[in-house]
């Protein structure tokens, strides 16, 4: 049985809220009253700064909601998804697993991470669990998959470090 978990636009929706709410407040502290009519001035160059912010958070969410960002868990694979591309992850392909804390990113309150390794690529993928709804049964779901996958004590002890 497959469970999706979709991905959070919280932060978008803030983000561009607190962006507008800026905006307004700065018009109508800088806009004077002139005899019954208000008066803006367009020649501030803050005015067009904030704009620029508020129009751009407002095209970020909806590219992200337009994206459909979902994690899928099943029972022998994670799926990353969204609406215009799949990819797959089978839980034998997975080299060692880490599931913990990552103390330089918080989201969304909690800093959560599962950090994995496939084998015969270099390359690690990374869910960051607060990002998606429904985190801590994600988490439950996720470490029943995974019980029979090696577990890592902390996932950069395996980068090694670059020397010349």
């Amino acid at each position: 049985m497959e469970k999706a978990f979709k991905y959070k636009l919280d932060f978008y929706y803030q983000q561009a809220l607190i962006y507008l709410i800026t905006l307004i407040l700065y018009v109508g502290l800088k806009g004077s009253f002139i005899e019954d009519s208000f008066s803006l001035v367009f020649k501030d160059p803050i005015i067009y700064i904030i704009l620029f912010f508020v129009l751009g958070s407002f095209i970020i969410l909806l590219l992200n909601v337009i994206r459909k960002r979902r994690l899928i868990i099943g029972e022998d694979k994670i799926i990353f998804s969204h609406k215009f591309h799949q990819h797959e992850v089978n839980l034998s392909d997975i080299e060692w697993i880490y599931i913990g804390r990552e103390r330089s990113v918080k989201t969304a309150g909690r800093s959560q991470v599962i950090v994995f390794k496939l084998k015969g690529r270099l390359r690690l993928y990374r869910i960051r669990l607060g990002r998606y709804e429904h985190q801590r049964e994600l988490l439950q779901l996720l470490n029943e998959r995974v019980k029979q996958i090696p577990h890592k004590k902390h996932w950069r002890d395996t980068i090694k470090p670059y020397y010349r």
